[in-house]
């Protein structure tokens, strides 16, 4: 099935925060707060949408930081990470789908790559924001 993932890179204090998932496939593995894009919703909901669902954090999206694609015989993957302020500080999650919530400086997050659920992906995207590497928002344009 064709998968369109949206997410976010935030950062607060020169820290990033990261997700721990709890799915069986990925157990323990770190990871941004992202996730699928569902029917009837746009990627700027969705990214929202996502990054609320694993942190509880409410986010005003800035800029595009990376668009990603895997090339898969069978199937689609397509990813949109997106820069996002904060606009509240309240971390809570479902522990169902997330082990945990974490703000981790640059050298945490190049130390621990093995722990990463796609290092390219996180640290494309995390390397974008820290050289300046984002697009504005207005780049995206939605269809009628």
């Amino acid at each position: 099935m064709p998968a369109v993932i949206v997410g976010g890179v935030l950062e607060k204090d020169n820290r990033y925060l990261l997700v721990q998932e709890a799915k069986e496939k990925c157990r323990g593995k770190w990871n941004l707060p992202a996730g699928h894009l569902d029917p009837n919703e746009t990627i700027f909901e969705a990214a929202k949408r996502e990054i609320k669902e694993e942190s509880g954090l409410d986010v005003e999206l800035s800029g595009v930081c990376q668009i990603g694609n895997r090339k898969l015989e069978d199937d689609i993957f397509v990813s949109v990470i997106f820069s996002a302020k904060l606009l509240n500080n309240d971390i809570h999650y479902d522990p169902d789908e997330i082990l945990d919530v974490k703000w981790f400086t640059y050298e945490e997050i190049l130390s621990m790559k093995e722990s990463l659920r796609n290092e390219h992906l996180i640290l494309g995207a995390i390397n974008n924001v820290r050289d300046n590497l984002v697009a504005p928002i207005s780049i995206v344009e939605m269809y009628d």
